[in-house]
């Protein structure tokens, strides 16, 4: 009877788990820590415009980011529209989880440009997610990390920091609050 009982409910919890779209991960692996990002926020931006060149001018947009799932969860597609004292801006951010590697990549496109930048790359540790990657600005090379942190059930923050010294020293250029629509 025992045995009959046991079956019932691990074959119930595996059918909901199925119903619910949920599927079996090793716990721990990653593949959902940005679920917490999942839906619409409304965005304040704040952005340096002139980085790493030694002034602290800056512009402010306000917005509304939206974030749906891909691929079973596997991804996400962020889009985000924002104004700001130079008009409308638009921007998308493709997340992909690698299950071999437990990391997320992030490729972001601006749509002034109209191409995804190379990817950052990272994962979340302690509460708080770091994904870093090569870019250049003004002809020479850098690394992007974005980083987000601040978590509360409806809020968090994003920020991105750009390094000239393989990472020793970091400058934040744009820092993200969101907020939950």
């Amino acid at each position: 009877m025992k045995r009959l009982l046991l079956s019932l409910l691990v074959g119930g919890t595996i059918a909901l788990a199925m119903a619910s779209g949920a599927d079996a991960r090793a716990p721990g692996d990653g593949a959902r820590d940005f679920d917490f990002d999942l839906g619409v926020w409304k965005t304040h931006i704040v952005r340096r415009l002139h980085p790493l060149a030694g002034s602290d001018a800056t512009i402010d947009l306000n917005g509304t980011v939206t974030v749906r799932p891909i691929w079973g969860g596997r991804g996400q597609l962020e889009e985000i529209e924002a104004d700001g004292p130079k008009g409308h801006w638009e921007g998308m951010t493709v997340f992909l989880y690698d299950p071999q590697a437990h990391q997320w990549s992030m490729n972001f496109a601006n749509s002034a440009v109209g191409k995804l930048t190379t990817p950052m790359v990272g994962k979340f540790e302690n509460g708080r997610g770091e994904l870093i990657g090569p870019d250049t600005l003004d002809g020479r090379p850098i690394l992007v990390r974005g980083v987000w942190s601040d978590f509360t059930p409806t809020t968090h923050t994003y920020q991105e920091s750009y390094s000239v010294d393989g990472g020793r020293t970091w400058e934040a250029e744009l820092t993200a609050t969101k907020t939950k629509a």
